[in-house]
């Protein structure tokens, strides 16, 4: 990723171990600030990217013809939380009607991680999701269900460990309840 600056990251982390107490040239700790540089890199790397280029080039139906939904379940994704820098990871249930195209399915999580790896908000990752594939895949209908766990809720404050957060967003044809219900049950029955 271009837009990360190592040395400085590095020295921030440095500075942050001393703040907290601790001797940033310790053994164990002398790495960590190149270790965390390491990381950022990886959990910031779709700052810049276009997720909608992710997509890549649409397959034509056969003439006269449309798909009916599409439904990608358990996407695992993770991202960074942009209030506190402390990361949230779960899985992306993604619905699409499709018009006279189609995406090719691992398409979907590539868009989904260039996304998330930014700092987020679960609302707004929802939200840009299902933006995307509306545009980008020319879509009559996108369902978004994303369910979560924040290291922000499970570890510190309430620490409420068990809990996880669940975001939708709907667009076109599947903001009808009747049929947002119906993709629901379906997202629901994932195990079986």
């Amino acid at each position: 990723m271009t837009g990360i600056d190592r040395p400085r990251i590095e020295a921030a982390v440095a500075e942050i171990l001393a703040a907290i107490g601790e001797d940033p040239s310790r053994p164990g700790l002398e790495r960590t600030p190149s270790r965390v540089a390491d990381a950022y890199a990886e959990f910031f790397d779709g700052i810049g990217r276009d997720a909608a280029a992710e997509l890549g080039a649409p397959v034509p139906l056969e003439e006269g013809r449309q798909a009916e939904t599409v439904l990608m379940r358990d996407i695992e994704f993770r991202s960074v939380c942009e209030h506190h820098l402390l990361p949230f990871v779960g899985v992306a249930h993604v619905a699409y009607l499709p018009g006279d195209t189609v995406v090719g399915l691992g398409r979907i999580p590539r868009v989904i991680e260039t996304l998330a790896a930014r700092p987020q908000i679960q609302e707004r990752l929802t939200e840009q999701i299902a933006d995307t594939l509306e545009r980008g895949a020319d879509a009559r209908g996108v369902l978004v269900v994303l369910d979560a766990a924040h290291t922000c809720v499970t570890t510190r404050g309430a620490r409420q460990t068990g809990s996880t957060t669940v975001t939708v967003a709907a667009r076109g044809a599947y903001t009808d309840p009747t049929v947002r219900a119906e993709l629901m049950a379906l997202i629901g029955r994932g195990g079986e």
